[in-house]
């Protein structure tokens, strides 16, 4: 049965899977949502089989059912090579009792690999699949590492373009490094004066001008996103809880059917909605546990039911999760709405104005799946530290964060389910936070010498993402105002 999509905020006519892609965002500003989560079609015994991009068509394809075969296999062919340094592409390690995800091992050694390998071919293909002549220009604003990996995606695809606004002094060094150091005519970063809210609220505004929109299809252009809140990106998220679990029941870790929690370190709230996708295909998930930093926006909407944004925002040692609007939020809150894209177009019109909504009694029943918590900084180090000493293991920042709400959890509920943790990013990318973690005896390192101690204590190779900046010319020198971001687009586009 084909999956169409839907836009939260408006009854519009559901469009196919390629053309949700193409667009990004609705022309009402919604997001795009399936019409029905589909079912897995393969058991979890047969899925346990099965190579990672074997698994990824099992369950991309049901979610893109407009792709051919060919056209879908090409696509996943041509994410999942060599550009991952693990033939396993998203390895589990068991580390004190849980099942970490090694989400990292793709080029830009985060977990926005693993969708933005592929993105940019979907889009490709989206493109052609609908007669699209139109030059595609991907906005993105980035908290850090969606950023590069867009960047990394996209940089030298015909007929793209792409432009990454981030924080200035709101990412880590080496996540700065990595986007102002990219190549590729087609490619340019820009960072603003504010924080990743203020980069995504002029994104979504550059977005929703009609006017610009018109000028551009003019030109031969039109926009698209590489944010989580294409379905592009999330869909391809779906994939590796699945293979998770079918990996532990190939190694005999659990049994068929056998649940298990998962646990997603949690900003922008697209990696744990995957999961919930997945659960929702039939995936044995109890538990969704949403980990959150000192920026606990979603901690205290799951504990009281009211989403506010009207507090202070605090730079953490895990600033992709420093975010206070969680755009994917909106998808669960059409759902947990029953599907009202009415009461849902309100709310989200109140915490646009108002910076904040409160949802029903009926509609947090629906949140039944999940569990919040949060970590403060020092508890964050804390679990970093005592990972490292008790068996060797180094985790980055964001890791720790749900680490840590893991054993809160445990200790609050004395759930001992099996769980996967999700591990977004390696700890090269926020050397300087682990290391300190570790030792404050590493405050006095370099950022590199720092790169070299961690690849000694941890045993592991230093990543080439790491190795190809450290002595890379910077390309991009690009800062603006929040409120200039527009003109910024209109002067790469020469508009």
């Amino acid at each position: 049965m084909e999956v169409l999509y839907r836009s939260t905020r408006s009854n519009i006519t559901p469009v196919k899977a390629s053309e949700a892609i193409l667009k990004g965002l609705s022309d009402d500003g919604g997001l795009f949502v399936p019409d029905h989560i589909p079912a897995l079609e393969k058991s979890l015994k047969e899925l346990s089989k099965m190579s990672y991009q074997e698994v990824a068509y099992e369950v991309m394809k049901l979610f893109l059912s407009d792709f051919t075969e060919d056209e879908l296999k090409e696509c996943i062919r041509k994410a999942y090579d060599e550009k991952f340094d693990t033939e396993v592409i998203a390895p589990l390690v068991e580390a004190e009792g849980a099942y970490y995800l090694e989400l990292f091992h793709g080029a830009t050694i985060a977990f926005k690999d693993m969708a933005l390998s592929i993105l940019p071919h979907l889009m490709i293909t989206s493109a052609r699949k609908n007669k699209i002549h139109n030059e595609i220009v991907i906005l993105t604003a980035t908290s850090g590492d969606t950023g590069k990996a867009a960047l990394a995606g996209f940089a030298g695809v015909e007929g793209t373009k792409i432009i990454v606004f981030y924080p200035k002094n709101g990412v880590s060094p080496i996540q700065e490094k990595q986007m102002v150091t990219q190549k590729g005519d087609n490619t340019f970063v820009v960072g603003i004066h504010g924080n990743f809210d203020d980069a995504q609220t002029g994104v979504k505004k550059i977005f929703s001008d009609k006017e610009l929109a018109k000028e551009m299809k003019e030109k031969g252009f039109q926009f698209s996103s590489a944010n989580s809140i294409n379905i592009g990106r999330l869909v391809p998220q779906i994939v590796y809880y699945v293979y998770a679990y079918v990996k532990l029941l190939q190694e005999e870790k659990i049994a068929e059917g056998e649940a298990i929690n998962v646990v997603v370190p949690t900003g922008n709230f697209g990696n744990i909605l995957a999961a919930f996708y997945a659960k929702n295909m039939g995936l044995p998930i109890a538990k969704l546990i949403c980990a959150s930093n000192d920026n606990k926006v979603l901690y205290d909407f799951f504990a009281t039911g009211t989403y506010d944004r009207n507090r202070e925002f605090v730079l953490t040692t895990s600033p992709s999760m420093d975010i206070l609007i969680s755009s994917n939020l909106e998808r669960l809150i059409y759902r947990i709405a029953g599907n009202d894209a009415e009461k849902n177009a309100q709310l989200m019109s109140s915490l646009s104005g108002q910076g904040k909504y409160e949802i029903t009694d009926e509609m947090k029943a629906g949140l039944a799946d999940f569990y919040g918590n949060y970590a403060n900084e020092a508890e964050t180090a804390e679990t970093i530290k005592k990972l490292y000493e008790d068996c060797g293991y180094v985790i980055d920042t964001h890791t720790a964060v749900a680490a840590t709400v893991y054993d809160k959890y445990v200790k609050e509920t004395g759930d001992n389910t099996k769980t996967v943790i999700a591990s977004t990013a390696s700890p090269f990318k926020f050397t300087r936070s682990v290391m300190d973690a570790i030792d404050h005896k590493y405050d006095a390192m370099g950022d590199f010498e720092l790169v070299d101690e961690l690849s000694k204590i941890a045993n592991v190779t230093v990543p080439n993402a790491i190795e190809e900046i450290r002595s890379a010319e910077v390309i991009h020198n690009n800062i603006c105002d929040a409120d200039k971001m527009q003109q910024v687009v209109r002067d790469f586009l020469k508009l």
